[in-house]
């Protein structure tokens, strides 16, 4: 079946997460995404562990779909190859520090004259403009910098780095956004363009209604641990086994809330009737509330606050998520077979999409095995030619 993005070419030249995630989700949706890397040492995560076989997990999670091709780009002829396959190639996506593409003279400027219908993607810390431009920065930086970690870990605690590396993560979704916006327009314009993401500013624009609050309030929001900051009641609860979570969202859900667990009169109270007092009072409720939820099991509530449409759920560990049967019926973990990994496990495609669906169609390359491939696909080079080359250590 076609795919939303067949027949996009892709130059990657991104490594570790942010840049890579970006072309995950570009190839999951179709297109064809040459990753270049440098010989022997590759994307700096195929030394992350844990290893399986003696390869990255890490590097397997995120760059399946991809072939790899290694290129010495210091090398001049590697430099002349470069500059034929922009020649071939819709889109370059790099996440280095603002200013390497040019010191190895591969600057947008330069690549735009070579092909003017280029999309050149960029992510890098800070932008390529700014006070900021030139720091180098990780996700633990950026989630620092902009504000999330301030806003995040127990009431009255210090400020908590949020799990899975949203600061690399969302810098790699805006990416994509921005690369699938420009395509439209090449399509329309004929024109390519250069796309400039920050993750320090990726990270300010999914402050959601922590800036709403200290524009409306003067006060910057602090950690408030698991409680969100304007629904009540939006939190875990203890139960007689556990815990779980719960989100009346609105007034029509906290009264059929209130129904389920009998206690239909704090519905009508008016010190909870709507979620503004509910706020006023939350110390108050949270007692009540409490004491009622430890009387069951959190399997028990489950089942009948789910039945009775009051969103709800138990908090899985990892190994409780990846047997989920929703996860699995909608081909959230998924296994892939690598040449050298063997059986591996990977997160599946989260866009379903009815008429050109993505898919995971081939785990991640080891480094470089798509070299040759790619060399007389693209490029037509002869066999002798690129022995040649391999031997003059330009791959």
């Amino acid at each position: 079946m076609k795919q939303a993005l067949e027949g996009l070419k892709i130059l990657d030249m991104t490594r570790v997460l942010a840049g890579p995630y970006c072309t995950m989700v570009l190839a999951d949706l179709g297109a064809d995404v040459i990753k270049i890397e440098a010989p022997k040492k590759g994307d700096d995560s195929r030394q992350f562990g844990p290893y399986v076989n003696g390869e990255s997990a890490y590097f397997m999670s995120i760059n399946r779909n991809k072939r790899s091709m290694t290129l010495d780009l210091k090398n001049p002829e590697a430099k002349t190859i470069f500059f034929e396959l922009i020649k071939n190639v819709d889109i370059v996506v790099e996440n280095f520090r603002p200013g390497t593409m040019e010191k190895l003279g591969f600057g947008y400027d330069v690549l735009k004259e070579v092909n003017p219908r280029l999309i050149y993607a960029a992510s890098s810390g800070f932008g390529h403009t700014g006070p900021y431009s030139k720091r180098p920065a990780y996700d633990g930086v950026v989630q620092a910098m902009g504000g999330i970690m301030s806003i995040t870990g127990q009431l009255g605690g210090k400020p908590t780095r949020v799990g899975p590396s949203v600061g690399d993560i969302t810098a790699g979704l805006f990416t994509a956004i921005g690369i699938l916006a420009a395509v439209n327009h090449l399509k329309d314009t004929g024109e390519g363009q250069k796309i400039d993401v920050s993750m320090l500013d990726c990270q300010v624009a999914i402050l959601e209604n922590a800036l709403a609050r200290y524009f409306a309030t003067g006060i910057s929001p602090k950690p408030a641990g698991n409680k969100h900051a304007s629904i009540v009641p939006f939190e875990p609860f203890e139960t007689s086994d556990g815990e779980i979570m719960i989100a009346a969202g609105n007034d029509n859900l906290w009264k059929k809330f209130c129904i389920e667990i009998g206690q239909e009169a704090l519905a009508d109270d008016e010190k909870f009737a709507t979620n503004p007092q509910r706020n006023a009072h939350y110390d108050e409720l949270k007692t009540i509330l409490s004491e009622i939820l430890k009387t069951k099991s959190t399997a028990d509530w489950y089942a009948n606050l789910t039945k009775a449409g009051v969103p709800c759920g138990p908090i899985n560990n990892i190994e409780m998520v990846t047997k989920d049967e929703q996860v699995i019926q909608r081909e959230m973990v998924v296994e892939v077979e690598h040449s050298v990994a063997g059986t591996t496990h990977i997160p599946g495609v989260p866009i379903k999409m009815s008429k050109t669906p993505g898919s995971i169609k081939k785990a991640a390359p080891i480094l470089g095995e798509d070299t040759y491939e790619i060399l007389k696909e693209l490029l037509n080079y002869s066999d002798e030619k690129i022995d040649q080359l391999k031997m003059n250590q330009v791959f």
